[in-house]
């Protein structure tokens, strides 16, 4: 119907093409993020700082440089192409030491380097740019049942061109999860959490005191959004990064299952025993990984399936 609000949204949406976004990066046939192959969108910018994450190149909401001294050959051509001084050639081991307090993140300092010592987490692509990337392994979503998945980060960081990306996907028949904390905050948010196929929902605890000091944001909005969204009847995957004594403890796994089996729209729910794969990105970023400690976690993990399973959950472990 001409003029209706129905065809603006629709115009709207077509005209969102140029939109840019800041991705760090993308996978492609991935098994994991949702059901089926899928090709997996990371999107730069988060409202927490969770104390175990593994993409902390996903929290900044700019470009932010990436070194990898592994790669450095000590040619000393950064230090020329750095106009801030923030580059020296200083390193015990003859290597470049970056002073991320005088970095401006200018980038002058990556074309200069020829063996890919230096370079950036973060790439500005406008949604058809990005759409054409995902497009290519269609017929691989056709045949599995999958589709594309938007992270981060947090996807509802960038909700323009979250969304935008979202509806071309839709339209091209693409099913499209988004993997998220809940932290919805405006309308513009929530409408993407409403209108996507799949909602990969991050529970990072019950406790809104734990959660605060854990992530630096109290949890009570992402729960009040679940409920929300359960009422609705989205299709949800609950994600559970398992902290031992920091998102679930062992006599609190019963709670966690009592609250989960409350939720009708829940069809899964993956356990994300902790890890240390993103260690070497704090490195890449010059920053310390706040949660030092290396807690055990595939006996706390096979404990609170057990728990879930026995209230009829479907869970596995990963995902």
């Amino acid at each position: 119907m001409p003029g209706s609000l129905e065809s603006v949204r629709r115009d709207a949406v077509r005209g969102a093409g140029a939109e840019r976004g800041l991705c760090f990066h993308v996978i492609h046939g991935s098994f994991v993020d949702g059901c089926g192959i899928r090709t997996t969108v990371f999107l730069k910018g988060c409202p927490l700082r969770c104390l175990w994450c593994c993409n902390p190149e996903g929290q900044g909401a700019l470009p932010e440089l990436k070194y990898d001294a592994a790669s450095c050959n000590g040619c000393g051509r950064c230090v020329d192409a750095c106009q801030a001084g923030a580059i020296t050639m200083s390193g015990a081991d003859g290597r470049a030491v970056i002073d991320r307090s005088l970095c401006t993140s200018c980038g002058d300092c990556t074309g200069a380097c020829h063996v890919g010592a230096l370079d950036f987490f973060g790439e500005y692509l406008t949604v058809d740019e990005l759409f054409e990337m995902v497009r290519k392994d269609d017929s691989y979503y056709l045949a599995s049942g999958g589709g594309v998945t938007i992270g981060g980060g947090e996807p509802l960081f960038q909700p323009a061109f979250t969304y935008a990306l979202m509806k071309k996907c839709q339209a091209s028949c693409i099913p499209v999860a988004i993997d998220t904390c809940g932290y919805a905050v405006t309308e513009e948010q929530f409408q993407i959490l409403r209108e996507a196929d799949l909602l990969l929902y991050d529970v990072k605890g019950l406790d809104p005191a734990d959660h605060l000091r854990n992530t630096g944001v109290s949890n009570d909005l992402m729960l009040s959004n679940l409920a929300k969204l359960d009422d609705l009847g989205k299709a949800i995957i609950v994600r559970i990064p398992i902290i031992p004594g920091l998102t679930v403890t062992w006599s609190g796994a019963a709670d966690l299952a009592r609250f989960l089996a409350q939720l009708r729209s829940v069809q899964q729910v993956d356990l994300l025993p902790y890890h240390r794969y993103g260690d070497i990105k704090y490195e890449r970023l010059g920053r310390p990984h706040e949660l030092e400690a290396e807690p055990d976690a595939q006996e706390l993990a096979e404990h609170v399936r057990r728990m879930l399973g026995s209230y009829g959950m479907n869970v596995q472990l990963g995902g």
